[in-house]
């Protein structure tokens, strides 16, 4: 009841003071009111009134330069900052009792006692690191090509001048003056090389094998024999033994010489593997090129044309005598199938003679061939010509002059049996033979 008391005054309220509230002025929309419009004046020239000239600006004072900035000082350099501690590695402990987890923090720490270490060791090889380069540079001055020269004043057009050694002979070769070219040792007249390779004074190239473990003669003159002691090997499908020159024994004017390759399993170029006897003592000669040695009577000279396993041995007024030790390789027993293995390279002669005295009726396997009515036997025409007669050639030993075809009597200058030099068998050992690399064709001259 009283809320609807209430409701009824506010209602009362609101009616007495809409009633004096004053009533608007209502305007009926079909009546129009008209109101007068002011006539607007014609659009005329304005007088506009003249602006006054403006004053002029005064200059403006000119501002004073900024003093230039004193440069700042240079900062100094921070402290570089201490490397940090390696973290130390986090090991995952299992939650296991209390009492376990201590002491991983007490073993953790070594790790970084431990990794310093190797940083230590790590440069010690650098220090054996240099030292190939050392060795290096040394191959390339041995393996390099010999310089020969022309030394003979007969051939002006060819004397003195420098070429290099063919491949095949890098170290091993000479200069025919009559055709101005570099020759091996090898292939000029005079040489026995190899599975005995002959190269007689004739410029014809031939083969004479002879036998294993026996020796034959190669030359036999009045005051000159030289024995030859061969080695071999023969394999099951050849009919005959591979052989090499191992040792030479010559006579001559009362002396002996020895000069022989000592057996070698492997090679090395760098040790010395030949030997040498004058007259039952042996020789020692340095190991530098160019070393030399003479007998007593000043007749017999041996000089060092390598450092190592090479020679030359003159006797004065009858013979030159180039000697070189050389091995088996295996790509020599690969390509001829001479089954060479480790335990022996089957170390031998290269050798190139050069003869100064010899008599008409010199013989042997390679004298014959300088002889004055020597008659080639070989077979021409055929891949690999060889001189048969191992009987005829056969010695009992290295320094034994009973060969069927012996011709030393040990006297010199032809005394005795008659056998006196003959100049044109002097002329006729001095022949100037070119035969060219195959040996199958020559030209001699005086």
């Amino acid at each position: 009841m009283k809320r609807a008391g209430v409701v009824a005054v506010i209602l009362l309220l609101s009616l007495a003071l809409a009633e004096a509230a004053p009533a608007p002025d209502y305007v009926n929309p079909g009546d129009v009111t008209i109101v007068p419009v002011e006539p607007k004046a014609p659009n005329g020239p304005k007088d506009k009134e003249p602006k006054e000239p403006k004053e002029p600006k005064e200059p403006k004072e000119p501002k004073e330069p900024k003093e230039p900035k004193e440069p700042k000082e240079p900062k100094e350099p921070k402290e570089p900052k201490e490397p940090k501690e390696p973290k130390v590695p986090v090991v995952y402990t299992p939650p296991s009792p209390p009492t376990t987890t201590p002491p991983p923090p007490t073993t953790t720490p070594s790790p970084p006692t431990t990794t310093p270490a190797p940083p230590t060791t790590t440069p010690s090889p650098p220090t054996t690191t240099p030292s190939p380069p050392t060795t290096t540079p040394t191959p390339p001055s041995s393996s390099s090509p010999k310089q020969v020269r022309c030394m003979d004043r007969y051939y002006p057009g060819c004397y003195y001048r420098q070429f290099t050694c063919p491949a095949a002979c890098a170290e091993s070769c000479q200069v025919d003056c009559n055709t101005c070219s570099p020759v091996c040792d090898c292939n000029k007249p005079g040489a026995v090389c190899q599975d005995p390779r002959f190269v007689g004074a004739d410029g014809i190239t031939f083969y004479f094998h002879g036998k294993k473990d026996q020796d034959f003669c190669l030359v036999s003159d009045s005051n000159l024999h030289i024995n030859a002691h061969f080695i071999g090997k023969r394999t099951a499908n050849m009919g005959r033994d591979f052989t090499w020159v191992q040792a030479l024994g010559l006579l001559f004017n009362n002396h002996k010489i020895y000069i022989g390759a000592q057996k070698t399993a492997t090679w090395n170029d760098a040790m010395d593997r030949i030997s040498l006897s004058f007259d039952g003592q042996p020789i020692d000669l340095l190991e530098t090129e160019g070393a030399s040695w003479q007998s007593p009577a000043g007749d017999v000279t041996i000089t060092r044309v390598r450092a190592t396993n090479a020679v030359e041995i003159q006797a004065e007024g009858n013979f030159k005598i180039k000697a070189v030790v050389v091995p088996i390789t295996q790509k020599d027993s690969l390509i001829h199938k001479y089954g060479v293995t480790q335990e022996d390279c089957f170390a031998h002669l290269d050798l190139s003679f050069k003869f100064n005295s010899l008599t008409r009726q010199v013989s042997g396997v390679l004298g014959q061939t300088y002889a004055s009515n020597y008659v080639s036997r070989v077979k021409m025409g055929v891949a690999m010509p060889v001189l048969g007669g191992d009987r005829e050639f056969h010695s009992s030993s290295i320094f034994a002059t009973d060969c069927a075809v012996a011709r030393f009597n040990g006297k010199g200058k032809g005394k005795g049996n008659g056998n006196q030099i003959s100049e044109e068998g002097i002329q006729f050992a001095d022949l100037n033979c070119s035969s060219g690399f195959s040996g199958r064709g020559v030209v001699c001259k005086r």
